[in-house]
């Protein structure tokens, strides 16, 4: 039996985003390591970065700058970096996923960022966690890193393992 020719290809497929979203205020976000989690910018000065995540299953989290100062917004519950990294996951991923991925139990098929924010914050009371900051500030400079390529048409074996948006066969 043949194996799937994306089995030797040195590109994945990659869901595409479920609507569009602006990098602006969260520039970076992911479903890894058992956790919603990223990079999200601050709104009163633009050389602060706050890494914001949520755990999986128990919706413990956590919030605090780059430079590992925590969040003056976490008083006992989900701070503004929190909510605006739920918003953005859902865009970028679906609200269905999310939910999945974290385990929100929800009553609705379509849940939006206000559901999961509600149904994480009201259901199960989360508490503050120990932060991931240094790994996924790590990851979002690593994945930055890639912007500064000329524009070439020839591999780059750096990316060879960089996720393609075209359909892989």
């Amino acid at each position: 039996m043949l194996s799937p020719a994306w089995e030797h290809s040195s590109t994945v497929r990659v869901v595409p985003p479920a609507r569009p979203r602006k990098l602006a205020k969260v520039p970076f976000v992911e479903l890894a390591d058992g956790r919603l989690q990223g990079v999200v910018s601050s709104g009163s000065d633009i050389s602060r970065v706050y890494v914001s995540a949520i755990a999986a299953g128990s919706h413990d989290f956590s919030c605090g700058t780059n430079n590992n100062r925590p969040c003056g917004g976490l008083r006992g519950g989900f701070c503004k970096h929190l909510v605006a990294l739920v918003d953005d996951a859902v865009l970028q991923f679906g609200g269905e996923r999310v939910a999945r991925y974290l385990r929100v139990d929800l009553d609705t098929d379509a849940p939006g960022a206000a559901d999961l924010t509600r149904a994480m914050t009201v259901a199960n009371p989360a508490k503050a966690a120990t932060s991931p900051a240094p790994a996924v500030f790590a990851r979002f400079l690593n994945h930055l890193r890639y912007l500064e390529f000329e524009p070439v048409t020839t591999p780059v074996p750096e990316m060879h393992w960089f996720p393609t948006a075209r359909a892989v066969a």
